[in-house]
């Protein structure tokens, strides 16, 4: 309402005054473009003329700080304002001749081809002195550019909607620009530049094209004088040096441009398959930015040559022109963006960990009662041997080492008990979510019909209840099995596992009032962490050809023999995701509350499974009298928060990294949702346990009514990106394997 209120008031106060608010308008204008064109000097140094001429761009671009108009209005006051610029120079013929000669000495100046071959492109040859350089911009002064366009350029245009404002100019504002701040001994000036800076990107593109890490990728076998890379270098020197005006050799250039293009796909699908490589993502991406400035310049030079002489009154190619500049000061704003130089990097190796921890995933997925079955079994074995990693525990804490000594001794017997529970086929029921999410990512990637999203539906029921399995298995084995330890220390050792005092520590550190839930959520973020690891490894392992390194490694086959040392390497390349991983888990859950601690953070790590044998050896080393105590029930709830935090904060990072990797589309994320919650407030014992081929009938009207009451708003629409589906598709029947 204040808003529309301020609307009317503007609306009113021109209505009223009318032309005498034009003409004031008009006086303080000229006001300003007098005080500013006066400050015009041919004899000034360059840098004092760059700032003038950065001023008399800032008045143009000038926007109020606060403003009720919309974009369109503020692009036209600003192209009113040059109009007003440009007639009140025509209208001071001898303050003209004076900005003229100002503008053209400076532009003649400013030598050199960096303005068209570095502005907005990667500089550097690897991502981390990228980055560094990035950040130290950020964070120290810029220094005084001399005779510098590029620098110039970049200070005239800060804003990325800049480039909006210029491509809007009408022809007839470009030709008066163009009258003003060139001739033809500039114009021919930066027409070598143009050239110049082809050569100069070609050459780069070169290097990076020929190099052992790009031709390996592509085909290693192919001479270098015959690949594209070093065609496009020769036919590009042909065009320039030899035939500037011959169609048929601009033509063979944008070809081999387009084929160059295609090559840096190419690589990108062997790093997809292969394993990435956040340097090699870097300069590929560097690649593709100068290849499509190559084709940018291309057209205008094209362009230049190609405009008949009467016609060149505005520039020659002044659409072109128009067109570059605005794309100069995009990529100036794109490229300059750290968050932006990360994401660009590290966009395809997030994707393939991603992509590998679902693979690695799909195996935690129990799909019907045999496997919900093993899987609850291969949770007993977790439970199990987690019961012997609690009982390492406390005889660690009882050893009196140093804090860091103490650490590293968790670290190293959390490891060995994680790679055991592997080693036996067992299950931690905290490891699951952080692969399983991305398995989930996938399915929502292929919602393009109404059978793809009931498919969706049944994956997230099995998935949870793949959950709610390996929980219950670890937690039923690793109580009998703590009590049967703490009762063999008690018969063997005449003492109970733990003294009274540590006891009750031990039973207060786990009590749901307090910071448990806090280290339970903490926790949740190690176990993605650990994820992310083993996703890295993998790709890692992948990427170096460690497998066949290993298989041809000449020591190994003289130690162990050629099949010995094929059939190791192969197991190792299956395993090492897993290794990683459980090492990496192990350290964290270990080290992280020491480095904590030495910073002074108040941080500890709180685990369900390590939590309950915990528990389990306090009241067993109290007593029974200990469950009338509310002390216990406390701590009870304590790790069931802990459950729910570290399954649910592990599955949130993981289902979050794998949703942005994949750009699935937020309409999709919260249709999912929606239909997930219906179905699970139907029948929520199908999210926890098995269902009989019979039971899975009360569960279709819950998804037939997500699909009816969302079938308006989030389905039968394909231009947004959700799931379609034709009318017939939308009136079939459930399918009576849903679960």
């Amino acid at each position: 309402m204040k808003i529309l209120f301020l609307r009317l008031r503007v609306m009113w106060r021109r209505f009223r005054l009318g032309e005498r608010h034009q003409q004031k308008d008009s006086l303080h204008y000229a006001t300003q473009v007098d005080t500013l064109m006066r400050r015009a000097s041919p004899f000034s140094a360059w840098q004092e003329r760059a700032n003038w001429i950065i001023d008399i761009v800032e008045w143009l671009r000038h926007t109020p700080k606060v403003s009720l108009l919309d974009k369109e209005i503020l692009l036209r006051v600003k192209q009113q304002r040059l109009h007003f610029l440009l007639d009140w120079l025509d209208a001071n013929r001898h303050v003209r001749r004076v900005v003229q000669t100002t503008l053209q000495k400076t532009l003649r100046e400013a030598a050199g081809p960096e303005l068209f071959c570095a502005t907005g492109l990667p500089h550097e040859p690897a991502f981390f002195s990228e980055l560094s350089e990035h950040l130290v911009k950020l964070v120290l002064p810029k220094p005084p550019f001399e005779a510098d366009l590029s620098a110039l350029f970049t200070a005239l245009f800060p804003t990325s909607e800049d480039a909006d404002w210029l491509l809007e100019l009408d022809q007839q504002s470009v030709a008066r620009v163009w009258k003003l701040i060139a001739d033809d001994g500039i114009a021919h000036t930066y027409e070598q530049q143009i050239d110049e800076a082809l050569i100069h990107l070609a050459t780069t593109v070169v290097a990076d094209g020929i190099s052992k890490a790009f031709r390996q990728r592509l085909d290693a076998k192919t001479p270098l004088q015959a690949t594209p890379f070093m065609v496009l270098r020769r036919e590009l020197e042909t065009y320039l040096y030899v035939s500037p005006r011959d169609e048929a050799a601009l033509r063979s250039v944008r070809m081999l441009i387009a084929v160059c293009q295609a090559q840096t796909d190419k690589i990108y699908a062997h790093l997809d398959e292969h394993g990435v490589s956040v340097s090699l993502v870097y300069r590929v991406e560097r690649m593709r930015a100068q290849l499509t400035r190559m084709a940018r310049l291309v057209e205008l030079r094209g362009a230049i040559y190609g405009t008949p002489d009467h016609h060149r009154e505005a520039g020659p190619g002044a659409g072109q022109i128009q067109a570059l500049l605005g794309d100069l000061i995009a990529a100036h704003h794109h490229g300059s963006s750290v968050r932006g130089l990360v994401k660009r990097s590290f966009s395809l190796l997030a994707r393939k960990m991603v992509e590998r921890n679902a693979g690695h995933g799909e195996h935690y997925i129990a799909r019907d009662s045999r496997e919900y079955s093993a899987m609850f079994k291969a949770a007993c074995r977790g439970g199990v041997i987690t019961a012997f990693t609690v009982l390492g525990k406390s005889l660690v804490s009882g050893l009196g080492a140093a804090r860091f000594f103490e650490g590293l001794f968790a670290s190293l017997n959390y490891a060995v008990s994680f790679i055991a529970i592997s080693a036996v086929g067992g299950v931690l029921a905290t490891k699951q979510p952080a692969v399983t999410a991305p398995v989930l990512a996938s399915k929502m990637g292929q919602l393009d019909t109404v059978e793809g999203l009931r498919a969706l539906l049944s994956e997230i029921a099995l998935l949870l209840r793949s959950q709610a399995a390996a929980v219950f298995g670890n937690l039923i084995a690793v109580i009998p099995m703590m009590l049967l330890i703490s009762g063999g220390v008690l018969l063997f050792a005449d003492a109970p596992m733990m003294t009274a005092e540590h006891a009750q520590a031990s039973m207060h550190s786990l009590s749901l009032i307090g910071p448990t839930p806090l280290f339970a959520a903490f926790t949740g973020i190690l176990l993605w962490l650990s994820s992310l690891a083993s996703g890295f490894a993998d790709n890692w392992f992948a990427l170096r050809r460690m497998r066949e390194a290993l298989t041809h490694q000449r020591r190994l086959v003289y130690v162990l023999g050629a099949l010995r040392a094929e059939r190791w390497a192969a197991w190792l390349d299956r395993n090492v995701a897993q290794i990683a991983g459980n090492v990496t888990l192990g350290f964290l859950l270990g080290m992280t509350p020491v480095l904590a601690q030495f910073f002074g953070l108040p941080l500890d790590v709180r685990h369900v499974t390590l939590a309950t044998g915990s528990l389990t050896a306090a009241a067993s080393s109290l007593g029974w009298e200990v469950l009338a105590r509310p002390q216990f029930w406390l701590a009870l709830a304590g790790i069931a928060s802990i459950g729910l935090l570290n399954v649910g904060v592990s599955f949130a990072c993981a289902l979050t990294l794998a949703l942005r990797a994949r750009d699935v589309p937020r309409r999709i994320r919260r249709l999912v949702f929606r239909a997930v919650l219906r179905r699970f407030s139907a029948s929520p014992r199908s999210f926890l346990f098995p269902e009989k081929p019979p039971a899975v009938a009360p569960t279709e009207p819950a998804v037939t009514e997500v699909l009816d009451s969302s079938a308006d708003d989030d389905i039968a629409s394909p231009q947004s990106g959700a799931v379609a589906g034709t009318p017939s598709e939308m009136a079939r029947p459930p399918d009576s394997r849903l679960g």
